[in-house]
């Protein structure tokens, strides 16, 4: 094997076309031999491309609609082959097979039709069989074959050639095979994926995972660590498939923290008016909804106004210029809305350290998804966090029922305490956070810490009692004693949603009654560590 692999002859078969017939011309211009099948075949040819059909070096037309054209030895034998090995050599001669030095294939867009919600049948027609199986075998002999599967990779390659004199270097071909299979793996990993979800199967002895380089990270949640951002290709908003208008590229924590503020804001509809959650370090610190965009953002940021500097702000709703001009007084790394007109974008043109991300959508809370974890020599896999309750789903235990008020207000604290890291605390009051406990190891500290920033916070707006004066407090899990219930008692509660199923229930339901608590219990619980 030499370094320099020189390229004569080229297979061009694609599915997305974007590109071929300029790649094809600068190929032809540089003397390269053009093979094709198809659609691709005609493409070329339409643009006035000399270029030589499968079908004929094969000798076998395509057929079954398809299914069957590049299967065969006069394909495989010319990626195979190795051209510093005498019997290869002697086969090819003695059969007739040319050399393939160059391998340009896309596969059948089977992610994309099952993105469109295709039925079974169409997204099994979907699946490519002699694509993947000629960049397998074109990758494997990349000691002699280019092989490019990305659209992206078109124009560097012409550039390797220009600079190797119609030659690949084998450092070149090895980085088109690594993404080769990638590609290959990513698409196997996709219909496998596909095909459990369409046969209900929800643990599949073998799984997969793939993803595609959306940002190469300048280090991960700390300097030491290197990172980069992929996306799994699908189309449901979010930070992923965000359009940023505006500020530095978005570091490992920026999109962590977003993921968090944009999941948590897509829990309260657009049409149920506007919503605001602020979020530091992966947990809620502010949220709130109000009659306009503007003051459900005061609200969220009237909860915990130390802790939001520096923080993600997402919205529910457009953001719009007056909701802009608050936001902007104070440093903030992100915000994140549906959308944002004229006068917003104006307004946080000045600040250019704020990234504004734009999603033309909220996410579906209910939508199916897995979530997955690294832990030493594994992955632990489940569903996606996609719990919910509503009146009918609750459980009153209390002698006291709650008011409309309060139940309104425990449903909203429900939402966000299923987005707090555990043990999680949410006091809530006229549809805003006045205090929340996150991550503490002790459900009574969680209480405590959430009932000790209210009151901060209460000191520093200038009031005489309490945020949590009046509240309802949720409980992402059950109270395995009395203590927590009763601190949030102290701290002005009165009313408590959690999920039940502690052994201690009766004794925590017989502190309540005596403290004159309503108490709901939802049967579910939201650990989140």
């Amino acid at each position: 094997m030499t370094d320099l692999a020189p390229l004569r002859r080229a297979l061009l078969s694609v599915s997305d076309k974007t590109g071929l017939v300029r790649l094809g011309k600068a190929l032809s211009e540089r003397g390269v031999e053009l093979l094709s099948t198809g659609g691709s075949a005609k493409t070329l040819r339409e643009a006035g491309l000399d270029v030589r059909d499968v079908a004929e070096v094969t000798g076998f037309p395509e057929m079954m609609d398809g299914r069957v054209k590049t299967l065969h030895p006069m394909v495989h034998g010319g990626l195979l082959a190795l051209r510093d090995n005498a019997d290869h050599v002697a086969a090819m001669e003695q059969h007739g097979i040319g050399p393939i030095d160059l391998l340009v294939v896309n596969l059948y867009p089977f992610e994309e039709t099952v993105a469109k919600g295709a039925d079974y049948d169409t997204c099994i027609e979907n699946i490519d069989i002699g694509g993947p199986a000629m960049i397998r075998a074109a990758a494997k002999n990349h000691a002699f074959v280019s092989v490019v599967v990305d659209v992206e990779d078109y124009q560097p390659l012409l550039d390797e050639l220009d600079a190797n004199d119609g030659q690949t270097t084998y450092e070149f071909r090895q980085r088109l095979a690594l993404t080769a299979y990638a590609r290959t793996g990513a698409y196997d990993a996709a219909v496998s994926g596909w095909m459990a979800q369409a046969l209900g199967e929800k643990t599949p002895r073998r799984r997969a995972f793939a993803g595609t380089l959306a940002q190469t990270l300048r280090y991960g949640e700390n300097p030491h660590q290197s990172a980069a951002f992929y996306k799994d290709g699908s189309s449901r908003p979010g930070v992923a498939t965000a359009t940023q208008h505006q500020g530095k590229e978005l570091s490992y924590n920026n999109i962590n923290d977003t993921d968090a503020a944009f999941e948590l804001v897509s829990e309260y509809p657009t049409e149920d008016g506007p919503a605001c959650a602020i979020i530091k370090h992966a947990n809620p610190c502010g949220v709130a909804q109000g009659p306009t965009l503007r003051e459900a953002y005061m609200r969220a940021f009237d909860c915990d106004r130390t802790s939001a500097f520096g923080g993600i702000i997402a919205l529910n709703q457009p953001l719009d210029g007056e909701t802009a001009e608050e936001i902007a007084k104070i440093f903030t790394e992100v915000v994140i809305a549906p959308g944002a007109d004229d006068d917003a974008k104006a307004i946080f043109a000045a600040k250019k350290n704020l990234r504004l991300l734009t999603t033309d959508g909220l996410a579906s809370p209910g939508a199916p998804a897995l979530a997955f974890k690294q832990v030493s020599g594994g992955l632990l896999v489940q569903d996606k966090d996609n719990g919910q309750v509503n009146v009918t789903d609750l459980r009153v235990v209390t002698k006291r029922a709650p008011t409309d008020r309060e139940m309104s207000d425990m449903l909203f604290a429900w939402k966000v305490a299923k987005h707090v890291k555990s043990n999680a605390i949410v006091y809530v009051k006229d549809g805003a956070t006045v205090g929340v406990g996150a991550g503490q190891m002790s459900r009574v500290d969680s209480c405590r810490i959430a009932a000790r920033k209210s009151q901060d916070m209460a000191a520093e707006l200038g009031l005489d009692a309490p945020l949590t004066q009046g509240s309802v407090v949720a409980s992402d899990a059950f109270f395995p004693f009395a203590d927590g219930l009763l601190t949030a008692a102290e701290a002005g509660a009165t009313a408590v949603i959690q999920p039940g199923g502690s052994m201690r229930d009766d004794d925590v339901i017989a502190a309540a009654d005596e403290a004159g608590l309503a108490m709901v219990l939802t049967g579910m619980r939201h650990f989140r560590h």
